[in-house]
């Protein structure tokens, strides 16, 4: 249908362009709000009544009386039919709706998909110091970005994942020390342990039982490696620096198989403290004092933010020296415009949100050729999590949240991925244990994934050549549930479209929902093993191509399509 919906909107476009000379640009089409009233709408008419001059309702009967005379739309349309002030809603024939299936199953995982624009983007997401295991949040920002980086994988852009976090600051510091005390013997509670609630540093204080276990494999003096780095402990409780080094390592290798259970890759993992030993921060502090965007006061050196749509000017260098936390944001990047990357976006919690304006005005000032508005953010909300109809708030082994490795742990892979990003990222969620493990209905990712278990289970008890589906006479799908399950197959490359331009991988899961309860009906209302071969074989392709669809959907996801459940 996807071809049908081209030749259809190309004529529409040279229809509109001979009515007036630049008109064409506004051939779109649209779905109807009502399904009852077509299958393709647009406002064309309406859009070009003023400038022509002419009552709406009138030139879209004016349009419509031309666009039956094209071809396209006397072998792909039933009707034209004129709503309101001048809506033209459309139905297709139902040979229309058929090419979709043939469509899906020519493509296979490539439905859906758009060719290599030759553009590349970095997504950055996770993002989470070494100082203990990933938390549910990161969780939601993992299966977030992933799919991100999926929907414009499929949109024809070279995406790369990039995890960046601090190596060398405040929290690894106060990580060091914990794990030094746990190594020289003591615990949280003993007298020694820092407890002062108004010391930030005390307050900061790592008091999980994973810093026990850092601190016994330091003293055993194992060898820790992870995807960027790998170390050996020396074993000495009063070696501060070898402790800080294994411990980062350590839990870097934690938070990668945390990251592996999640099926989340990274292309790159870059430290902050390399902006540092690079000059790179440096560099950019003087790109911004020779633009003329800095001033001297008070001690510190001001960024002129104001100039940028910021509410007040920012200080970059404080009294005492050290750069306060958004100049290495710039700085980095800078790098990555300098590394090639046309579109940035950046997966983080809705606490940095007071960053971003900063962050974009100095890579304005740096003048370096930034556009406006770079990089892109996907800002989200933290996760509640209920189990047994309670809050669950700690996790023993983290001391004072929720792992995203206890999500797994007590649901699945596919679960975690489907619930969280089954919301707006910047909604509240609330992720509900029990209903995430439930074999019903009311279990979203279950409702999806038995419908293709389901599909395959009718294609196995066929047993015939599937590859052969593709070429079968498809004109007995004449019912109403098979004609909406064929207009829904064929939503699918706007809707992953729509999805990557508005950093939505939710409207792929409400799609997905949508896709299953469409073939759950269509189940319900027709048999698909009947003695008519050539009606069985063409409700054969139909369930076949909806199989496709919704493996690839869950696909850009990261959720598995089982065969059996």
């Amino acid at each position: 249908m996807l071809i049908v919906k081209t030749q259809l909107l190309e004529a529409l476009r040279a229809t509109l362009e001979d009515l007036q000379p630049g008109a064409g640009a506004k051939a779109a089409f649209e779905s109807p709000k009502v399904a009852a009233h077509g299958d393709l709408a647009t406002t064309a008419a309406m859009q070009l009544a003023k400038p022509l001059k002419q009552n709406p309702r009138q030139l879209a009967e004016s349009l419509c009386a031309l666009l039956r005379t094209a071809q396209p739309y006397q072998t792909w349309v039933e009707s034209l039919e004129i709503a309101g002030p001048g809506f033209i809603n459309i139905r297709l024939k139902p040979a229309a709706k058929q090419q979709v299936v043939r469509s899906v199953l020519l493509q296979a995982d490539r439905y859906g998909t758009q060719a290599d624009n030759g553009q590349r983007m970095l997504v950055e997401f996770v993002s989470a110091n070494p100082t203990g295991p990933l938390h549910v949040g990161h969780g939601r920002q993992a299966a977030l970005g992933d799919a991100i980086c999926n929907l414009f994988d499929s949109q024809g852009w070279l995406v790369h994942r990039e995890f960046y976090y601090n190596d060398a600051g405040v929290q690894i510091g106060t990580l060091a020390t914990s794990t030094q005390l746990r190594a020289q013997g003591f615990k949280p509670g003993d007298a020694c342990w820092p407890t002062d609630p108004d010391n930030p540093v005390s307050k900061n204080f790592y008091n999980g039982e994973y810093i026990a276990d850092i601190a016994a494999d330091f003293l055993a003096q194992k060898t820790v490696t992870s995807d960027d780095r790998a170390f050996t402990a020396s074993g000495d409780a009063t070696d501060l620096d070898s402790i800080r080094q294994f411990a980062v390592a350590y839990l870097r290798h934690e938070q990668d198989l945390d990251l592996s259970a999640f099926a989340v890759k990274f292309d790159n993992y870059y430290l902050e403290s390399s902006l540092y030993t690079s000059g790179k921060v440096d560099a950019a502090v003087k790109r911004l004092i020779e633009a003329g965007k800095t001033y001297e006061q008070d001690g510190a050196l001001w960024l002129k933010s104001t100039d940028y749509g910021d509410d007040k000017d920012r200080v970059m260098r404080k009294q005492d020296g050290s750069y306060t936390y958004f100049v290495p944001d710039v700085a980095y990047h800078i790098n990555k415009w300098e590394r090639g990357f046309s579109k940035v976006i950046n997966i983080q919690g809705t606490d940095h949100h007071g960053t971003i304006a900063r962050v974009r005005a100095g890579l304005q000032a740096a003048n370096v050729g930034i556009p406006q508005g770079f990089p892109d953010y996907v800002l989200h909300t933290m996760v509640r999590v209920v189990r047994g109809g309670q809050e669950v708030k700690i996790s023993k082994r983290a001391g004072s949240y929720v792992t995203l490795r206890d999500l797994i742990e007590w649901t699945s892979k596919d679960a975690v991925r489907f619930f969280l990003l089954s919301r707006k990222p910047d909604t509240e969620y609330t992720f509900d244990v029990d209903l995430a493990v439930q074999k019903n209905n009311d279990n979203p990712v279950y409702y999806v994934q038995y419908a293709h278990a389901r599909i395959c289970s009718v294609l196995a008890s066929w047993g015939g050549d599937r590859q052969g589906l593709s070429t079968v006479d498809l004109s007995p799908l004449q019912s109403q549930q098979a004609q909406a399950l064929m207009l829904l197959l064929a939503k699918y490359p706007d809707m992953l479209t729509a999805a990557a331009e508005g950093f939505a991988p939710h409207d792929v899961t409400f799609y997905l929902r949508e896709l299953a309860a469409c073939y759950h009906s269509y189940y319900d209302a027709e048999r698909i093993l009947v003695d008519d071969e050539a009606l069985k074989l063409a409700r054969l392709a139909l369930v076949a191509a909806t199989a496709q669809v919704l493996r690839n959907g869950l696909a850009v996801l990261g959720v598995s399509a089982p065969k059996k459940m």
